[in-house]
């Protein structure tokens, strides 16, 4: 009776184990901060302060990645107002406005940024409508 009551005590605690291990992907869903990038209002810049600008944003995007609070980024290729988007992984929506604020293009007026609040599980937890292995 006791090793039986000692099977179950084991078995139960690496079935929780493993549920601690392997959560839902409901329970990995958490926030990142989508941000839209548009048109901005000053886009009258000579070709050789574009260029400039436009390396200065490569850079930073560089940096905030290194940094680890740029997740992904990316341009529209359609040339209409939506330019690009980043998803950064922040603690609150300040911290990405200050990121955001060293942006060359978004100082320039080139680019406005669109600030959301975005909830996914974290790339690679799971794929929708497919069981784990």
């Amino acid at each position: 009776m006791k090793k039986a009551l000692l099977i179950i005590l084991f078995a139960a605690t690496g079935t929780i184990a493993a549920a601690q291990n392997n959560p839902k992907p409901e329970e990995q869903i958490r926030k990142y901060w989508f941000v839209m990038l548009l048109k901005g209002p000053v886009r009258n810049q000579d070709s050789v302060t574009a260029a400039k600008i436009q390396k200065g944003y490569l850079d930073n995007m560089d940096k905030m990645y290194y940094d680890g609070k740029l997740k992904v980024a990316g341009p529209f290729g359609d040339g209409k107002d939506w330019q690009g988007i980043f998803i950064f992984d922040c603690a609150t929506k300040e911290e990405v406005e200050a990121l955001l604020k060293t942006d060359p293009a978004i100082a320039a007026g080139r680019l406005i940024a669109d600030i959301r609040p975005w909830y996914t599980a974290p790339t690679g937890s799971f794929v929708p409508g497919k069981p784990k292995a």
